[in-house]
């Protein structure tokens, strides 16, 4: 993918609105069909996605601390809103989503953005193509108008029989299978057999357009997105005996994992978005700012949480936006046509909107970033799988917490893993000892138990070729029984400059590969 020209925040309005007003109308027209869809995932009215999107472009538009990344319903939250939704009702979201929005907006001010990003990748990505399976598994019965079964292994193992219901039963559920799978196919087609020039269409909109007109044109009794006239009627107030249910357990870890998910989400993405584009680089605790007050707001009415989506990001940048003002102008254009013409959306099959949203789970299921962990080891990918799959099976929490217990496990192994290898040849008294991983104050007493067991006019080699890192404090070790073992009769063979340098050069080294690291750094190869 091509950078695109740096965006000046000090370019004059009257250079930049051109590129951004373009930008803005591709923008909204790829956040439509998403707001609607996600909404109705969730358990939520298709208006409660439109408004969080219009929060997501006006306020932490202008707000944002990533100026080309757009804000709106994810896809990453669905999974979360409706479990929160099924077990605490719908006018209690609002009271969590507010409060998760206070919570990233305190994390902001008190500049804690950094931290949100050390999340390990694996557990990130194995919980983004976690979500993604989950998605796609409950739109596929939606697709059907069908509900979903239950949990996600629940819903997967109920595809082949939904299909085959279908195909018997013939009728509503057939039909909307039908719109369902042309949907898919339009959006699959448009991406590579559009002519160029027409491209700059969202090929989830085209496939939402086709989908609407065969059903109208075939009448079709299948079923229709539900909008009401006043966008803003279904809106649910926090009251103060609601509110007073935040210090319960169970709303307070609702509270947590929204505000965690939403702001590591939403930081990936401004990371991803940064290798776009030429221009502004991230603030990242002024976007997580800006994220706690839409979150804010999206509580107080009682709407869909926000994060930070890379679709619509993406589709910002490749449309040429220069500035902020194409997400702010793209909710602007949301908050408009919601206003003025709703009653256009009631002609939209609900299938369609599923199978949008089936798409959107394929992609981010697909385990495109297995290659990319592969290189960092085979622990990375265990972490990666780990986490997909206990979020399939029982649920999201338990998947990213479980994640990030076997990474922080990852990493206390590999500050504390040393091997000790002793080779003994009793006709020279010579005793060679081989190094291998890392040799931290952590496994400062089993080098030193090695070393006391020696004799003490052994000739000692110690050989440090395998040995990844040494700090300060075993070196001070050896240094020090190097001097009591010469003063016994024996000797110690060491590349002491070596061993220096091992402990001089980790943080350059590890510096430079963070630096060239595509997990971190998002420089993914592009599809071309």
């Amino acid at each position: 993918m091509t950078s695109t020209p740096s965006a000046s925040a000090s370019a004059p309005f009257s250079a930049t609105i051109g590129k951004d007003f373009l930008a803005s109308i591709v923008v909204f027209l790829v956040a439509l069909p998403l707001c609607m869809g996600i909404a109705i995932a969730s358990g939520l009215p298709p208006t409660a996605g439109i408004i969080t999107g219009i929060i997501g472009g006006i306020v932490v538009g202008f707000l944002a601390g990533s100026p080309l990344q757009v804000s709106g319903p994810a896809a990453g939250l669905t999974v979360i809103v409706l479990q929160l939704v099924q077990e605490h009702g719908v006018e209690m979201l609002g009271v969590i989503v507010l409060f998760a929005g206070l919570l990233q907006l305190a994390a902001g001010l008190f500049k804690l953005g950094q931290w949100f990003r050390a999340v390990s990748p694996a557990v990130i990505h194995g919980m983004l193509v976690g979500i993604g399976v989950l998605i796609l598994v409950s739109q596929f019965h939606v697709m059907l108008d069908y509900k979903p079964i239950g949990t996600g292994i629940e819903n997967l193992i109920g595809i082949p029989g939904a299909i085959a219901n279908a195909i018997s039963s013939g009728g509503q559920h057939l039909a909307a299978g039908v719109i369902g799978f042309l949907t898919i196919a339009v959006i699959f087609a448009w991406g590579g057999l559009a002519p160029k020039s027409l491209r700059v269409i969202p090929a989830p909109l085209v496939g939402v357009l086709v989908g609407m007109v065969t059903a109208l044109a075939l009448s079709l009794d299948i079923a229709y997105v539900s909008v009401p006239d006043n966008i803003w009627s279904e809106t649910i107030f926090p009251t103060p005996e609601r509110m007073m249910r935040v210090l319960e357990p169970a709303i307070m870890i609702g509270v947590v994992s929204i505000a965690f998910i939403a702001s590591a989400e939403t930081l990936l993405c401004a990371t991803a978005v940064d290798q776009m584009h030429s221009g502004e680089r991230t603030k990242y605790d002024k976007e997580l700012s800006a994220q706690g007050v839409g979150n804010t707001l999206c509580g107080m009415l009682g709407v869909l949480p926000m994060t930070g989506v890379i679709v619509r990001s993406g589709a910002n940048v490749e449309a040429g936006a220069l500035t902020r003002n194409s997400a702010i102008l793209h909710g602007f254009w949301l908050l408009i046509f919601a206003s003025l013409i709703p009653f256009t959306l009631r002609y939209v099959p609900v299938s369609t909107l599923a199978a949008v949203l089936v798409f959107t789970g394929y992609k981010l299921a697909y385990p495109k970033i297995v290659p990319a962990l592969m290189k960092f080891g085979k622990g990375e990918v265990i972490i990666f799988v780990v986490t997909v799959v206990t979020i399939v099976m029982t649920d999201l929490l338990k998947g990213v917490v479980l994640g990030l217990v076997l990474s922080l496990a990852k990493l206390l192994y590999a500050f504390s893993h040393l091997v000790i290898r002793k080779e003994e040849k009793p006709e020279e008294n010579r005793v060679d000892l081989h190094l291998s991983g890392t040799a931290t104050l952590i496994r400062l007493p089993m080098l030193a138990r090695a070393l006391e067991e020696l004799k003490p006019d052994a000739k000692v080699h110690v050989h440090i070729e395998d040995l990844d890192y040494i700090d300060h404090a075993c070196i001070d070790l050896l240094s020090s029984w190097d001097r009591q073992h010469k003063i016994s009769g024996g000797s110690l063979d060491i590349q002491w400059e070596g061993l220096t340098e091992k402990y001089k050069n980790r943080t350059a080294e590890a510096f430079r590969a963070a630096r060239n690291d595509p997990l971190i750094t998002g420089r993914f190869p592009q599809k071309t």
